[in-house]
């Protein structure tokens, strides 16, 4: 990581921005300037020119003389320099903004809407306006936003990728870019990577900008057009990538005004991408689809399906691993002819060759539990990156219908496709766009050349202690199970807690059965339903003392790990186990004993007396609301009621709902007890917490086991960054072996590394942490890399091509939409014009032309 620069830096008047930006986009020298307000000068009066300068020399040699050598060439540092003066601005006026009422700096929002109008920029702006929501957070959430989230707020605002590493608060950080650019009227929109961040962070930091005076839009998945339409008007609107896209494609299909639900005629003007590697990189290579059904081939399948049963590997045909292609052999197209009773394979009137082609690649490529899982008689897709099923995705091109054959399963339709656009072309629709992640800088040269936006690593708030131990290289994946088995028994037995990452489902259950043999409790979270439900609960555990988490990569993304456990889900669980039996006869899902095993070898939290008689006050009200009304809540309704009531007692606090109370004690609201015996079961689970999290501290932490490594060091970062948060201890362990998919995939000289290992161990369930074997792993990486970067690299070429002829036919479409008869008529004779001279000059001879001018003169 870069030098982290203390934030009284020197004066950024030494370090101008040119000098830090020889290698940045164009958009990164957009407004790099800001203003110091005059109110300012009343605080801290400038000292004299010469006076400044030697201090701020001072500053500059005591940086010089700290800092490694290789950073002071870190164009990354110079950056980081440069934005200090923001950060001491913001600081300065904290004290002003402090001294304001509610209602003073709800005003702020109105008093910059109309400077803006007067002929300030943004730029005029930015340190005020950042202030003034750093005041909002401390008063609406308790949050103050710490300096170097300050430098991360002006990432986003230039247009940049913020690196952030995880718990330094992204989420928080969005708010200030999001908020000084929405005071332009013209939208601003946060997206997320799927609906549940969307929609937490629409509640959660959307409770900022409520409280400024801006309209907070959410779009989730099932939303009417209506909502739709509504949500998109909103000053600033918090989506996923996904319902973006086909909300853009859908607009685009629409007949009528009235079905078009966003901003037209512009609908883009300021993006904020969280996790925006994997929005732009991961999902890169997958186009959004809008696509008709075809149903005319469907019986096809399953024969094609019985025919690759009948081809054997090797001898009918040969596959390969990297590219997932299948090329048969002469034997097998005889041998496909023959069961198919058809004399050319791939005859153009009867063409049997695709159907036996996507049974192949279903029946090599696509494994049950690895890419996809079976659910209620459906083929559902496991997003390998995410490990989170996605129920409304389909593979394209036959294969979806191929594994559905493979399975047994009924034959959905055909899909034919309508409409289609890649994230990158989506997001270049964007005048201006930003993102954050934690892990982005190994990609930094294609955001550089894809979207011209820099990557800038923002320094964390406390030194990173974590301790990354070398890499474990096994030459058979039996050793390695073996080796990550016994390394988690040895953390279970020191109390620490352990969070394992695999690859599949698959990999997630094989480690589970083996700790089982051992008696070890621990958790699974994958994509199978009984787990997932359970999500956030168990991520809420994995900080917490003997807690063993294993984990496809669902852990991943929009969740910190805090060590002694999350209070807040804590007490959520408290507060659910004590009221669902006496709202709903309804009882959920029983829990594996695998899993109650390892509640049960959690230290118990203690609730205090105060807390246990509100809670059973709730549950009293709550029981004879109803045998008294007759009313018995399902499950589901009853938990949306106690979330809601939670929500309600966060955002008034325990002061408020106690007066609600005290007004009239003769009527106790179910909503209101439920969020007061919530905030003070609270208290009581911070308290633990605490106290637990400083007994994980000593004993070293969390400590991670990567179990493979993948096709990108970008996400191994994010499997390891779940350690080390915000200064805590932590380690972290990869174990390889040669045997893993991504060896067999490149075609890694296997048998060499192997013979390697057995003459350094003389046993191949040995591991070896030498520099030869680790060295020849992350230059395979790197390969690696660069492959799946060509393949996005294609797509976005081809995609460019296809993008000439979609803006041009949906621009016509939105003016043919807005009513516009005169700009829709020059455009219909400036394309007819266009097909007329392409006709008559493709069609006629000069010469010709010519010798009848001639004769006519």
């Amino acid at each position: 990581m870069a030098y982290v620069v203390p934030l009284s830096c020197p004066s950024a008047s030494l370090y101008k921005p040119s000098i830090c930006s020889v290698s940045a986009s164009p958009r990164f020298l957009q407004k790099r300037r800001f203003v110091v307000p005059s109110a300012i000068s009343s605080i801290s009066p400038p000292s004299s020119s010469s006076d400044s300068i030697v201090e701020s020399l001072k500053e500059a040699v005591g940086h010089l003389q700290s800092a490694k050598w290789k950073d002071l060439w870190s164009i990354n540092s110079w950056v980081v320099l440069d934005y200090d003066r923001l950060v001491r601005t913001v600081n300065q006026l904290e004290f002003l903004i402090k001294s304001l009422t509610d209602e003073q700096l709800r005003a702020k929002t109105v008093e910059f809407r109309q400077r803006l109008s007067q002929g300030e920029t943004l730029a005029d702006i930015q340190a005020e306006a950042f202030a003034v929501v750093r005041e909002a957070a401390r008063r609406k959430l308790g949050m103050r936003h710490y300096d170097v989230q300050i430098i991360g707020g002006a990432v986003l605002h230039d247009g940049c990728i913020a690196e952030m590493k995880t718990g330094e608060g992204k989420t928080l950080v969005s708010t200030l870019a999001a908020y000084l650019n929405a005071l332009t009227g013209n939208g601003v929109h946060v997206v997320t990577v799927n609906d549940y961040l969307a929609q937490r962070d629409a509640e959660w930091m959307g409770s900022i900008h409520r409280f400024l005076g801006l309209s907070v839009g959410l779009i989730q998945a099932g939303m009417k057009a209506d909502e739709r339409r509504s949500n998109y008007s909103c000053d600033i609107t918090y989506t996923n990538n996904s319902e973006l896209g086909f909300d853009y494609l859908r607009d685009n299909l629409s007949g009528n005004r009235r079905q078009l639900v966003m901003r037209w005629p512009r609908p883009f003007h300021y993006a904020i991408v969280d996790e925006v590697d994997s929005v732009l990189i991961d999902e890169g290579r997958n186009p959004l689809l809008i696509s008709g059904e075809d149903r005319k081939d469907a019986a096809r399948y399953p024969v094609a399906s019985k025919v690759a049963e009948l081809l054997e590997r090797g001898i009918h045909y040969n596959v390969e691993l990297k590219d997932n292609s299948v090329d048969l052999t002469e034997e097998g197209v005889a041998l496909a002819e023959m069961a198919l009773e058809t004399n050319d394979l791939w005859d153009d009137k009867d063409s049997w060759a695709r159907f036996v082609m996507n049974a192949l690649k279903a029946k090599e490529f696509y494994r049950r539990d690895v890419q996809y899982i079976v659910r209620n008689g459906r083929a559902l897709i496991i997003n390998e990156l995410t490990g989170r099923v996605e129920e409304k995705r389909r593979w394209s091109e036959g294969i979806h219908q191929a594994v559905e054959a493979k399975e047994g399963l009924k034959i959905q339709a055909d899909s034919v496709v309508v409409a289609q656009i890649t994230y990158q072309s989506l997001f270049k629709l964007y005048p201006k766009l930003s993102g954050m992640t934690g892990t982005a800088k190994t990609e930094e040269k294609e955001f550089l050349k894809m979207f011209q936006m820099p990557v800038i690593e923002v320094p964390t708030n406390l030194p990173n202690i974590r301790c990354d131990l070398p890499i474990q290289a096994f030459a058979t994946a039996r050793g390695k199970w073996d080796y990550a088995r016994a390394e988690v028994e040895s953390m279970y037995q020191l109390g620490r807690p352990v969070l394992v990452g695999t690859t599949s489902v698959e990999n997630s259950e094989y480690l589970s059965d083996l700790l089982k043999e051992q008696n070890i409790p621990h958790n699974v979270l994958n994509a199978r339903p009984k787990y997932a439900a359970r999500e956030a609960e168990i991520v809420a555990q994995a900080g917490r003392k003997y807690a063993i988490t294993i984990s496809t990569n669902m852990a991943g993304r929009g969740t910190d790990i805090i060590l002694g456990g999350n209070p807040k889900m804590l007490a959520k669980e408290i507060v659910e186990d004590n009221l669902l039996p006496f709202m709903s006869q309804e009882t959920p899902s029983g829990k594996t004993d695998m899993e109650q095993l390892s509640e049960q070898s959690f230290s118990k939290v203690r609730i205090g007396p105060s807390s246990l008689a509100l809670v059973a006050k709730a549950a009293v009200i709550s029981k004879h609301l109803c045998k008294s009304k007759g009313r018995d809540w399902s499950y589901k309704a009853a938990q949306s009621i106690i979330s809601e009531s939670i929500q309600m007692g966060q955002s008034l606090g325990i002061a408020e709902l106690e007066k609600q109370l005290a007004e009239d004690p003769t009527i106790y609201p179910l909503n209101t007890m439920i969020g007061l015996a919530y905030l003070t079961v609270l208290k009581d689970c911070e308290a633990h917490c605490f106290n637990e999290g400083l007994e994980v501290k000593m004993l070293g932490g969390l400590h991670v086991i990567g179990t493979s490594l993948h096709e990108s060091r970008r996400i191994d970062n994010q499997l390891r960054g779940r350690a080390g948060r915000q200064g805590d201890p932590g380690s972290t362990r990869f174990m390889v072996s040669l045997q893993d998919e991504m060896f067999q995939k490149f075609n890694f000289d296997t048998e060499w590394a192997v013979k390697l290992i057995s003459k350094i161990t003389n046993n191949e369930d040995i591991p070896i942490e030498g520099q030869t074997i680790v060295k020849q792993l992350l230059a395979l990486q790197i390969n690696a890399e660069k492959y799946f970067f060509g393949i996005r690299k294609s797509l976005v070429e081809f995609d460019e091509v296809l993008e000439v002829q979609r803006k041009h036919v949906y621009n016509l479409r939105q003016v043919i939409l807005s009513g516009d008869s005169e700009s829709c008529t020059d455009q219909i004779f400036q394309y007819m014009q266009a097909v007329v001279d392409e006709i008559v000059l493709g069609n006629s001879d000069p010469e010709k032309e010519l010798e009848f001018g001639n004769a006519l003169g």
